[in-house]
């Protein structure tokens, strides 16, 4: 059709122009016509046989000579472009062919002979003895993910010397920007539903996927003085694993990732995403590197807040206060824990208890003296109705801390290399170093180049009730700011929020189109001996109803862990769902101390009807908890709700 115009807009002058001269000379021969006398013969205005005048004759030839003239013309012009268009044909397949010959070259030339897996005796759960980094490793991509789990491979080869922009793909079909639990959720979901799908994770950490709640639990309850290599921890329920999802075998190499037959994972270290061109489905790493997709995933978490009183403190301050969040953090406290005679803690929410729990343990072996104040009266007072909050901060005291409530910090300044922290009714605190666990703020670092909106309430990126910001783009885990058909638009900072939203996310990133309805639990554990588990709005402004019972040997996260067989409880319980669950028999048996808050449930109300539940010591009921939530139904007598978790059983 292009063509045809083009020789059309070519050949309409001289079609224009032959039909002026034919008009012309018709006029001109009507003129002449009335000017010959009637007497005169018709036939002296013709000569030759064919009774042409010689005007006309010159006519007929000029016309015929521009209409061959056109078509010469035309003829040549198709076939010119007809030539162009294979020559750009062939040099377009060429080009691929190209390509695809000289990436497997240039691999070939920078990497050592591959060398085949040596398979070795299945293990429970397979991890490498040292931590894994992707900097420094390239394993063979694995036969199936399957395969991986129950095998254990030989140690990763070193790293080559194959310049790092070969080593990123240019697209990948499935972009996951974020390296955390809700990354690698949505990478296992989005494989299970796409078995060859091929996607990349890029993370700004040196580390593999892995999971954040032993780095203030578990890990610092481990008889192993080279924890902090290994990585590996005892369960309460004496079971060893890693913090890593899966070994390195189970992930590709990023620059094997589009030519890998039957797809995979593959993750970028290292690296970070500094701009989303959305429309164009592209992205630009901090090297100036551009990747392109076709479904992209931001769960890029957060990063921990800070006091301003530290930050304006000046550089020295800065140095020795962590704000503790990663592999690296957990590292470098273990290793000041180890070297300063102080450390005190800011913050009584979940990272600061747990932290001052487990350095409170490691005090009673050493001469570490261990601080944890917070601007409320009790040990997560934000969270625990008041009566609670104070049995818990007498809890954290027996754990060997020095707990300072109502501390509100007005200024730290660094003297004789120790820390003063001046508090603002004039209380002074001295200490060694500072670790500041004091929220967290959602990474919506990409949201201006991206173009997409952030919640002003609770921030993080606003998605639907699929997860998705925008075509193409879903959000999931802390960064996700998501609509609850209960409990209306929120934000959660938990595991199993990551765990449930990625897996989500993944799925609809592969066309499931499911909405997001679950109602993610939480949990925190102050030891082996004091743990909860809670769902829903847990805030201590809401009217709260508790009921409570005895506690025996098994209702600890000791036990709780053994009857599992896990320690990251949500990982079976997100699999759950609760079908008429039945109240128990058991008479409930009196407390036998007024104080004595050993197991029991708190339902957190508003408008009468139950928002959040915390189970206080009493674990595997959340699919209970989670159903009372669901029907959103007013309740005479939660004593007779109480009862459906069987707190009252021995």
């Amino acid at each position: 059709m292009l063509k045809c115009r083009t020789v059309w807009k070519k050949l309409a002058p001289l079609a224009r122009s032959s039909s002026t001269v034919c008009r012309q000379n018709v006029r001109r021969t009507v003129l002449n016509n009335g000017r010959t006398p009637t007497c005169v013969p018709a036939a002296n205005m013709s000569t030759g046989p064919g009774g042409l005048g010689g005007d006309n004759l010159k006519y007929v030839v000029m016309v015929g000579a521009a209409c061959v003239g056109s078509l010469t013309y035309a003829y040549f012009l198709l076939k010119g472009d007809q030539k162009r268009y294979q020559e750009r044909m062939e040099e377009i397949m060429t080009r691929s062919q190209r390509a695809a010959t000289e990436e497997p070259a240039a691999t070939i030339q920078s990497e050592p002979p591959a060398v085949e897996a040596t398979k070795t005796q299945a293990v429970p759960e397979p991890v490498p003895e040292a931590a894994p980094s992707l900097e420094k490793s390239s394993p063979p991509a694995p036969e199936t993910e399957a395969a991986v789990a129950s095998e254990t491979t030989a140690p990763p080869p070193a790293a080559d010397s194959t310049p790092a922009s070969l080593k990123v793909p240019a697209h990948t079909p499935y972009l996951l920007i974020g390296g955390g639990t809700a990354s690698f959720a949505a990478a296992r979901s989005i494989r299970a539903r796409d078995p060859g799908a091929r996607v990349l994770i890029v993370t700004e950490e040196p580390d593999l996927p892995y999971m954040r709640p032993p780095l203030s639990k578990e890990l610092w309850f481990s008889d192993d003085p080279s924890v902090t290599e290994t990585l590996r921890f005892k369960q309460w329920n004496g079971k060893e694993r890693s913090i890593y999802f899966q070994p390195p075998s189970f992930y590709i190499n990023p620059e094997e990732l589009a030519s890998a037959e039957n797809g995979g994972v593959a993750v970028l270290a290292g690296k970070k995403v500094v701009h989303m061109d959305v429309r164009g489905n592209k992205v630009k790493l901090d090297d100036d590197t551009e990747i392109s997709y076709d479904k992209c995933l931001i769960a890029t978490g957060g990063v921990p807040r800070n006091l301003q009183v530290i930050e304006r403190a000046g550089e020295e301050v800065m140095k020795k206060t962590t704000l503790f969040r990663k592999i690296e953090d957990f590292k470098s406290l273990d290793k000041v824990s180890r070297n300063v005679q102080s450390i005190t803690i800011i913050g009584g929410g979940f990272l600061g208890s747990e932290l001052a729990c487990a350095l409170g343990r490691r005090s009673n072996e050493s001469s570490l003296e261990v601080i944890q104040m917070f601007p409320e009266k009790g040990n997560m007072g934000k969270v625990l109705p008041e009566y609670l909050s104070n049995w818990t901060t007498e809890k954290v005291k027996k754990e060997g801390v020095k707990v300072i409530s109502e501390a509100l910090v007005k200024s730290v300044t660094c003297k004789d290399d120790k820390l003063e922290i001046h508090l603002k009714d004039g209380r002074l605190v001295k200490t060694d170093h500072i670790v500041a666990a004091v929220g967290l703020e959602p990474n919506v670092d990409l949201a201006k180049s991206a173009g997409l909106e952030v919640d002003s309430d609770f921030g993080g990126f606003r998605v639907n009730a699929e997860l998705q910001a925008r075509s193409n783009i879903w959000v999931a885990g802390d960064a996700a700011c998501f609509y609850d058909i209960r409990l209306g638009r929120r934000r959660v900072e938990h595991h199993d929020h990551a765990v449930v939203s990625g897996r989500l996310a993944g799925e609809n990133m592969t066309g499931a189109n499911k909405p997001y309805w679950h109602q993610s639990m939480f949990w925190s554990d102050l030891g082996p001996d004091v743990g909860y588990e809670a769902i829903g709005i847990v805030d201590s402004s809401l009217p709260t109803v508790g009921v409570f019972a005895k506690a025996t040997a098994k209702d600890t996260p000791k036990a709780a862990t053994e009857k599992s067989g896990t320690g990251i409880r949500s990982e079976s319980e997100t699999e759950d769902t609760a079908t008429s669950p039945e109240a128990s028999v058991t008479p409930a048996p009196p407390v036998t101390h007024k104080d004595d808050y050993g197991k029991g449930v708190i339902f957190y109300l508003r408008d009468k009807v139950v928002v959040g539940i915390i189970l206080w010591n009493v674990f595997n009921r959340m699919p209970i908890a989670r159903k009372i939530i669901k029907d959103g139904e007013e309740h005479a007598d939660l004593n007779e709700v109480a009862k459906l978790f069987n707190i009252h059983e021995d």
